[in-house]
């Protein structure tokens, strides 16, 4: 250990002569470092980005113009009694799932084959839905957070049961 000090000690002292001899010769040193080393600045602009505002593309589309589910599914649905033989598959916190696809159904990686089920909402309310299985957040379908009555923002814990 104390053989390398004094190797240490001249190659700390030739660094710091580099610059001694560099300032001797004439090179004017910057903040950035020596002149050689500072790259000229870019002065490209980018060209302006055309936007559209939210007013101008109308307001979308309604949750109930995207849920094609009826009223009496709904309704079959929650009226549906427990099935005999299901189990408790775990709890789930849910989020909306793409409104596109219609049907009363749940993802969750709790499920490990396609199959039906039911969940329990906070609220109480049983839902008969179909099991879907997936991987990372749990998602529920549109018509399923209407016919639960969970608003379209909530992220509810349900209860899951299946086969």
């Amino acid at each position: 250990m104390f053989k390398q000090v004094p190797v240490l000690v001249i190659f700390a002292a030739g660094l710091s002569g580099c610059a001694l001899v560099e300032r001797l010769a004439g090179k004017p040193e910057t903040a950035a470092g020596t002149a050689e080393q500072t790259a000229p600045m870019a002065t490209e602009i980018a060209a302006p980005v055309e936007t559209t505002s939210l007013e101008t593309l109308g307001g979308g589309q309604t949750p109930e113009a995207l849920d094609q589910t009826s009223a009496t599914e709904k309704a079959a649905a929650l009226a549906a009694p427990a099935a005999g033989g299901e189990r408790e598959l775990g709890r789930a916190v849910v989020a909306l799932g793409a409104p596109a696809e219609q049907g009363l159904w749940v993802q969750s990686e709790l499920v490990k084959a396609v199959a039906k089920g039911r969940v329990v909402a906070p609220n109480g309310q049983s839902l008969a839905v179909d099991l879907r299985p997936g991987t990372g957040a749990a998602l529920m379908s549109l018509a399923a957070y209407q016919a639960l009555g969970i608003g379209l923002t909530e992220l509810p814990e349900l209860v899951i049961y299946g086969p």
